[in-house]
């Protein structure tokens, strides 16, 4: 098979829990890059947190906030803001319910509180950077958000639209977390989008991911590797099982691939 594409997740896939990465991942996407193969971040994260990352790993394609926005070589291709009206009802049920929720747009994150030790947890464990709390004037224009504080049992609540459904945040320290997916904009969708849009096929397509916002990803791609590390779920939806992030999982599941050496 001739590989023409990856995507790669950040969180747990990309990045250890230290937000380091291994320089096998940097020397694999590299080698990719040589073989004329495209390379693409696809995460839950906005893009204006990742870009210096992107930077460094010579990467300019991007998809964020959970396949709402995406960015081919430079050219925005996906750009899906939320319902303001569906927000504004996650809003309302959040504060009925004491949860806390941060709201993406292309610039910043907007926490319904800075305060709040949940919250100040939460910006440390991403090392968030560009964070203000919430206004009403920037309500058409969110990309994606996330809820905090929920016990499991409470994510019933947010079951408001059947186009609706919470993925739990697979990252350590943040197991109260879950970004909200819809079955129309999540990852799987942009991936099917970019191949369509360069006239590729799913065959073509190699990603590695870890949490459950990466199931409809892996569904859409020939190749699909559900990190070691990661949501044990996972792994129902991934073709192969690859090596935990911080032993070069992504290097290595290439390397099975016959791509890196």
């Amino acid at each position: 098979m001739t590989y023409k594409i990856l995507f790669l997740d950040i969180d747990g896939t990309i990045l250890k829990p230290d937000h380091t990465y291994t320089e096998s991942t940097k020397d694999a996407i590299s080698q990719l890059k040589e073989q004329d193969i495209e390379v693409f971040l696809a995460t839950g994260r906005p893009l204006h947190e990742v870009k210096d990352l992107a930077k460094e790993l010579d990467v300019d394609s991007l998809i964020g906030y959970n396949g709402a926005f995406a960015i081919y070589q430079n050219e925005t291709i996906i750009n899906e803001p939320m319902d303001a009206g569906t927000v504004r009802k996650f809003l309302d049920i959040a504060r009925e319910n004491k949860h806390e929720m941060v709201c993406y747009t292309t610039e910043k994150n907007y926490f319904t509180s800075l305060s709040n030790p949940v919250v100040k947890h939460f910006i440390d464990t991403f090392d968030l950077k560009y964070n203000e709390v919430f206004s009403q004037d920037i309500i058409e224009n969110i990309l994606g958000a996330t809820l905090m504080n929920l016990d499991p049992s409470e994510s019933s609540l947010y079951k408001i639209e059947a186009n609706l459904h919470l993925s739990h945040v697979n990252v350590k320290g943040v197991e109260h977390s879950y970004d909200i997916i819809r079955k129309n904009v999540n990852k799987g969708e942009a991936v099917k989008n970019v191949l369509n849009r360069l006239g590729l096929q799913k065959e073509q397509a190699i990603a590695f991911g870890d949490g459950m916002n990466d199931k409809e990803m892996l569904q859409e791609v020939g190749e699909g590797f559900a990190m070691a590390n990661g949501a044990p779920e996972l792994l129902e939806y991934a073709k192969h099982k690859a090596d935990p992030v911080t032993e070069s999982g992504i290097f290595n599941g290439l390397k099975k691939l016959g791509l890196v050496k």
